[in-house]
């Protein structure tokens, strides 16, 4: 049989891989520890030459499942599964970096993964933050230490697209790991191993979990970067073949020593989630397109930030990469429009933190989850206090545009 379509190859993900009793979703295993009746397999899995479990903060079947599951959406070799997003991040660049290393970022970037990087700093570890919307500053920002790059594919919350297949093309060129940040698209609306990623990371908890009910991230291996000309791969860590020396690092790394570890109840309510990630995100999408458009004929509006309108700078560049432009828009109203009056006149909008949740949620970017930023590091990321920004559900679009429409009025 032919390769599958994405929806039929995860939604019979679990099956496929004969799971226990013929069941169609793996179970949940909250099992810790695991028994063998002879001694020397125990060993030989401990030291990788035996396929199996040894303790459940490095590895769990609930949790294989849905790794399994994330391969395949991203094309990958293999995935690493973590307790959320930040820590999939944080044990990926802690797990492969060290004192003296550079990495180029994207200036773009989510507040806590800003903060993560003004962390790194401080161990040594140098980051500079460019423009990644044009590839000759990222390429003007590598130095000889330079290690890594880190790309958001669209940005939260101004929506700046980086220029991702141009950074992958010098990535190569430069043999530097290129790690694609692809929550906001998620893997129905594109795939980062098509630019080149080394490295593709997922909040689970967003779009592909889905209804806002368990937090969980991902880090996938795309087997493009060659890790044997990488130099901080530990010896120990060279006993497989050498394209799986990375993710090899970061799970001994990031869930053995940091204990970043998936949860396997989590894991199994992200992947059931997961089995409607093209239905949500189709809906989503065209929710967000239908109320950015309205957005940007409102009085009230200022600007709108959504790559599906044609005035987004990138808005040619979203069209040639992505299935759909997403479900996240951010507006910025009028000087005399009280951003706090807006949010708590809509109804069916529920002001949160959270995105990708099968409801719309709507928050004040600058007084909440980019506060601690600074108003400095906020206007260079074109960050205005009025901004609202929004992740839009699978509710009915008349009843989400009723919601705008008396909240603006």
């Amino acid at each position: 049989m032919g390769k599958k379509g994405f929806n039929t190859t995860n939604l019979h993900s679990d099956r496929r891989d004969n799971p226990e009793h013929g069941v169609l979703h793996k179970a949940i295993h909250t099992s810790v520890a695991y028994g063998y009746d002879d001694a020397r397999q125990l060993a030989e899995v401990f030291q990788g030459k035996r396929a199996g479990y040894n303790y459940g903060r490095q590895l769990n079947p609930t949790v294989s499942a849905l790794q399994n599951r994330i391969t395949a959406m991203e094309d990958g070799i293999a995935t690493a599964a973590f307790a959320t997003g930040m820590a999939a991040i944080a044990s990926t660049l802690l797990s492969l970096l060290r004192q003296g290393d550079h990495i180029v970022s994207s200036a773009y970037l989510f507040g806590n993964t800003n903060s993560l990087f003004g962390t790194l700093q401080t161990l040594g570890i140098e980051v500079s933050f460019v423009d990644a919307t044009d590839v000759s500053h990222v390429e003007s920002a590598i130095q000889k230490n330079t290690r890594l790059v880190f790309v958001e594919t669209i940005a939260n919350p101004a929506t700046q697209i980086a220029d991702l297949k141009a950074i992958g093309e010098l990535c190569e060129d430069r043999n530097l790991i290129y790690c694609v940040d692809n929550t906001m698209t998620s893997p129905h609306l594109f795939s980062p191993k098509t630019v080149a990623a080394s490295l593709i990371v997922n909040s689970l908890t967003k779009y592909i979990g889905g209804h806002g009910n368990a937090l969980g991230g991902a880090v996938t291996d795309t087997g493009i970067y060659n890790w044997s000309k990488f130099t901080n791969i530990y010896d120990t860590y060279k006993t497989q073949a050498p394209e799986l020396w990375g993710i090899t690092q970061i799970k001994k790394k990031g869930l053995r020593d940091m204990g970043a570890s998936l949860g396997p109840e989590a894991a199994h309510h992200l992947a059931v989630g997961s089995e409607t990630l093209s239905l949500r995100m189709d809906k989503a999408c065209s929710n967000a397109k239908i109320l950015a458009e309205y957005c940007a004929q409102n009085s009230k509006v200022n600007r709108v930030y959504y790559p599906g309108l044609k005035s987004h700078p990138q808005h040619q560049r979203a069209k040639e990469l992505f299935k759909d432009f997403g479900a996240l828009f951010s507006i910025d109203l009028v000087d005399n429009v009280d951003c706090f009056d807006i949010l708590n006149k809509m109804d069916n909008i529920v002001s949160s933190s959270n995105l990708g949740d099968t409801r719309s949620l709507a928050i004040p970017v600058a007084h909440t989850i980019y506060f601690e930023m600074g108003a400095e590091r906020r206007a260079s990321m074109g960050i205005a206090d009025s901004m609202l920004r929004f992740s839009i559900g699978i509710e009915d679009i008349e009843d989400l545009l009723q919601d705008f429409q008396q909240a603006l009025a």
